[in-house]
């Protein structure tokens, strides 16, 4: 069991000649301490009798304040009850300090968004930033409290979004800019309010610890609110012609549409890999002539780390000596990438006479072309894509992963656009010049 006492040490003396009133919680044979506003001189104080290092309180009214704030700290631990035993007393210490504490839910967005970005999912961040955005604005300040994202303002927030509105902003030269907004349809409404209940449970997750008995959020708005039904969006896929005219293309030499087409099509040669997993590749990756890395959006979801290991078919080659590692020595972080990318893309779409397609369709067209077009099972595309399947998690216990369905579902892929030649090439071998290895 926790003990909660006052202490007064000979060492704790400051240049003023005062004594600060510690409290200190011991615990599992650790002893913490806890700060108090009560400051002692000498005349307040008197020796202890049995230990030469700490002092007693001798001023009866102070003896009494802080007599009461040890009867609330050991109310507090007595609450507890057994459950005590599951703390550390550091965990006990910050559950006595700050059970009354406010949550800010805008600081907390601000610091997972940091999170997200320094662990290079820059995608994540920035739609999460624009929500965290949103909310400063609709609540016309930076603080906001947890519990005032509820039902009520719920609902008031998309009455907000659906209406005409203008936002300001600090430019780089940290000059304010207004800028007028039109109002959100179904679709922007279903990712706001989706991308907030995230970051709702999110905070949850953080700040309550059911295992201790500490619930520091307790109301769940989405229970209540129903989030509208996103409308179903068109296919991001394009066909097999369109795909040779982004691998035939011919932009700039170093633009960064030339960039985008080379990324593009290393994606769709390479099962549909994402934008950050490029970035993070190494040469390390390169494995006896197939590229194995763990994919990050999904790492942290399964088991295995959302491994993967995909062959280096003949195409994907040169594109892998270009651009690993290089992406990431041109590139300071994945978010100037992403820009990049973005641009990259739109100058391409105008090169070749067409427009919409971003860098993400290659992987949702190497989805498409393997169920529709090759006849390959939802079971052995979702393999190749690396998904998340939780309707397979107790049959993977027993299954080992066999790379050969992807190489299956690659080259048949691949053989759409290849011109009747056989796009996959066993064990192809990447040989960096020997200053670089």
């Amino acid at each position: 069991m926790a003990t909660i006492d006052a202490k007064i040490y000979i060492h704790h003396y400051k240049n003023d000649g005062t004594c600060n009133v510690k409290i200190r919680i011991y615990h599992k044979n650790q002893q913490r301490f806890i700060d108090t506003t009560h400051f002692l001189c000498d005349k307040q104080l008197k020796r202890h009798p049995h230990n030469r290092r700490e002092f007693l309180i001798k001023d009866q009214f102070v003896k009494q304040l802080v007599n009461a704030e040890l009867d609330g700290y050991r109310l507090a631990v007595s609450n507890l009850g057994a459950r005590v035993d599951l703390f550390s007393a550091d965990e006990l210490k910050k559950y006595l300090t700050k059970t009354d504490e406010r949550i800010d839910f805008i600081s907390f967005c601000n610091r997972f968004i940091a999170d997200l970005e320094a662990n290079g999912r820059g995608k994540s961040a920035a739609n999460y930033r624009t929500v965290k955005n949103s909310l400063v604005d609709f609540f016309g300040r930076e603080r906001v409290f947890v519990e005032e994202i509820n039902y009520d303002m719920l609902n008031d927030w998309e009455y907000y979004l659906r209406s005409k509105r203008v936002i300001s902003r600090l430019n780089q030269f940290q000059v304010p800019i207004s800028t007028f907004q039109h109002p959100l349809k179904d679709a922007s409404i279903h990712n706001y309010m989706r991308d907030l209940r995230a970051l709702f449970n999110h905070a949850r997750k953080a700040f309550n610890k059911k295992s201790l008995g500490i619930i520091k959020i307790e109301h769940y708005p989405f229970e209540e609110y129903n989030i509208i039904e996103a409308p179903i969006t068109r296919k991001r896929n394009t066909d097999v012609d369109t795909l040779k005219l982004i691998r035939d293309s011919n932009p700039v030499k170093g633009s960064r549409a030339e960039m985008a087409r080379d990324l593009f099509m290393l994606s769709f040669y390479m099962c549909g890999i994402n934008a950050v997993d490029l970035y993070k590749l190494r040469k390390s990756n390169i494995v006896r002539g197939r590229l194995e890395y763990n994919r990050s959006k999904t790492k942290n979801k399964r088991k295995d780390n959302a491994f993967i290991s995909v062959k280096i078919i003949r195409e994907a080659k040169p594109l892998i000596e270009k651009y690993v590692p290089e992406l990431s020595i041109r590139y300071g972080t994945m978010n100037t990438l992403n820009k990049a990318l973005s641009a990259g893309m739109r100058e391409l779409c105008k090169l070749i006479g067409t427009q919409g397609i971003t860098f993400y369709w290659a992987r949702h067209t190497v989805g498409n072309l393997a169920r529709n077009k090759c006849r390959m099972s939802k079971d052995d595309v979702g393999l190749a894509l690396n998904h998340v399947d939780l309707g397979r998690k107790v049959t993977d216990i027993y299954v080992d992963n066999d790379w050969s369905i992807i190489d299956e579902v690659q080259e048949k892929v691949v053989y759409l656009i290849s011109d009747g030649r056989i796009a996959s090439e066993s064990n192809v071998r990447i040989d960096y010049p020997k200053e670089n290895k």
